[in-house]
């Protein structure tokens, strides 16, 4: 028995930007940036918009995907997701630069499945003139690439200089010699994120403007011939938060729409921002993931509201219709337990710019533990050893147990609460030549800043680190018997773990386990468990 449920936004909680949807076999799919995390490209699947799972990343190889050496918040943008005569397109920018001189370099690949769980195949090479590539497949049987166009000859938002389009011809693997600028934007500017669509013969361009902070947006065009020229919606953008800061929603554009299962309606989706309350600035929960339903009027979409009106703002909730009793649920959703008998916990984890191996990060070399293996230090960017999963939650507990022994200061290992290499806190356990194995909070941020907190003498044997953060506050403990915490200083501030602290970034929040050793990068930490406890599904 089918029933009216209620969604929340985001339905995606915690770092899943710029979503690309896609509806195939009776499945939605929902494909998000990953930008440097391993592996590459998150998939989330449903059946029904409500229940959402995992899929395993399908970048998890480096013939796929290799972004060793990779500064922070290059790697994979804006992927999309298609299907088409019984095959997924998956469409990648591996980012190579992006914040460093006028020129982005961003080659664009796409790999192909016949199934969700792949196998992909290895990926062909299509351009690198911008990023935030698409692949739309027409009703004629011929297929469109789009990407938008950076001009490095110019400045500021003028470098985004509009939307190219190549036909791209599958059993050669190749584009077409033809090019075409088929979309300049709006005055809004900055044009990124293109989709195309066909509906009662309208082609129709979707594209994120705006930049992706608090004047974000989605732009509307549609033209009856695919090269254009593309009239803009009478009611532009389709989509923003822009102008309305009262709104819990923040930072809404760059997304993508597909039909439902039964071909009655049309969804939305569209990165969103939910700012610390107090502030009222800082996404420490990254850039999400949310819902919309779109109505159309004259052939033109327009988001639907939860009271049923029609308007630009993002919906708080959506409903949907869904077999009785569907409870919402997202991967990693609530309190998870992660225990370490198996490789299970990939689905939720993630690594830095290469793939896990046996070698860094092993559930053999001990059954029941994961084994990490020492890696580089926190602030390369090649070789780290680090596993973390994104917050979820404004409040939330994190727990591991950990066993290592270190003989040596260039080995360390423990919990990590991070952003990025420039800011993160690390309750680490390590070694003094004075006072043997210790446990210390070290505070990283940007400007090199670094700070070694107070060492606390440590017996051999397991110890239990535990962060504990309440909006903007952090906290973090530690115990050796499992029974009796106790708090370590400095407190930490959840609020800096954000794109807006940070100046220029696009990912958010982890929290983990890690382990270095820059001496021979072989000393181990054993990790017995970790648990995660997310608080405040309901805010």
């Amino acid at each position: 028995m089918s029933d009216t449920v209620r969604v929340n936004n985001p339905i995606l909680p915690g770092f899943h930007p710029d979503p690309s949807i896609c509806m195939a076999n009776g499945e939605y799919y929902i494909a998000n940036s990953t930008f440097e995390w391993y592996p590459g490209v998150e998939i989330s699947r449903s059946k029904d918009l409500v229940n959402w799972t995992a899929v395993p990343s399908p970048l998890s190889e480096k013939r796929l995907l290799d972004m060793n050496g990779e500064k922070f918040s290059c790697g994979i943008w804006a992927p999309c997701l298609s299907y088409s005569n019984g095959l997924f397109y998956l469409i990648y920018t591996n980012v190579r630069n992006w914040d460093f001189g006028t020129m982005k370099d961003c080659p664009n690949y796409l790999t192909t499945a016949p199934s969700i769980e792949g196998p992909w195949s290895d990926p062909v090479f299509l351009n690198a003139s911008g990023f935030d590539a698409s692949m739309f497949h027409d009703d004629d049987g011929r297929h469109w690439y789009i990407n938008m166009e950076w001009d490095y000859r110019k400045t500021g938002p003028r470098q985004f200089s509009g939307i190219v389009m190549r036909e791209y011809f599958p059993e050669e693997k190749r584009l077409s010699d033809t090019r075409h600028k088929i979309f300049l934007g709006t005055d809004i500017g900055m044009v990124e994120g293109p989709h195309l669509y066909k509906r009662n013969g309208w082609y129709y361009i979707a594209a994120a403007e705006g930049g992706t902070s608090y004047e974000h947006a989605i732009s509307l065009g549609r033209s009856r011939n695919i090269e254009g020229p593309y009239e803009v919606h009478p009611h532009n953008p389709l989509i923003s938060s822009y102008g309305h800061p009262e709104l819990k929603l923040q930072k809404a554009g760059h997304g993508s729409w597909c039909s439902s299962v039964d071909g009655t309606k049309t969804y939305l989706v569209y990165l969103c921002g939910r700012p610390l309350s107090v502030d009222g600035k800082s996404c420490v929960l990254g850039r999400e993931t949310g819902l919309a339903e779109i109505e159309w009027k004259e052939d033109w979409p327009y988001v639907k509201q939860t009271d049923g009106s029609l308007s630009n703002t993002p919906p708080e909730f959506v409903n949907v219709t869904a077999p009785k009793d569907t409870k919402q649920s997202f991967p990693g959703a609530g309190h998870v337990h992660y225990t370490f008998n198996d490789d299970s916990y990939l689905l939720d984890f993630k690594t830095l710019r290469t793939p896990i191996t046996e070698e860094r990060a092993s559930t053999k070399k001990r059954p029941g533990y994961l084994t990490i293996t020492g890696g580089q230090s926190p602030w390369s960017f090649y070789e780290q050893s680090v596993i973390a999963r994104r917050q979820t939650d404004f409040c939330f507990t994190a727990e591991t147990k950990m066993e290592f022994e270190p003989d040596y200061f260039q080995q360390y290992a423990g919990l990590c609460y991070r952003y990025d290499e420039e800011t993160q806190y690390l309750l680490q356990v390590t070694y003094d030549e004075n006072r043997g194995k210790i446990l210390q909070l070290n505070t990283l941020m940007p400007n090199n800043f670094f700070e070694r907190g107070m060492e606390i003498p440590l017996k051999e044997g397991a110890v239990w680190l535990r962060v504990k953060v309440e909006h903007e506050k952090a906290e973090f403990f530690w115990s050796q018997d499992g029974k009796t915490f106790r708090a370590i200083r400095p407190l930490g501030d959840a609020s800096k773990l954000s794109d807006e602290y940070c100046g220029m970034g696009f990912t958010g929040a982890f929290v983990g386990m890690f382990c270095v050793d820059t001496e021979f990068y072989k000393k181990s930490a054993c990790f017995e468990y970790f648990d995660y406890n997310g608080l405040d599904r309901a805010e």
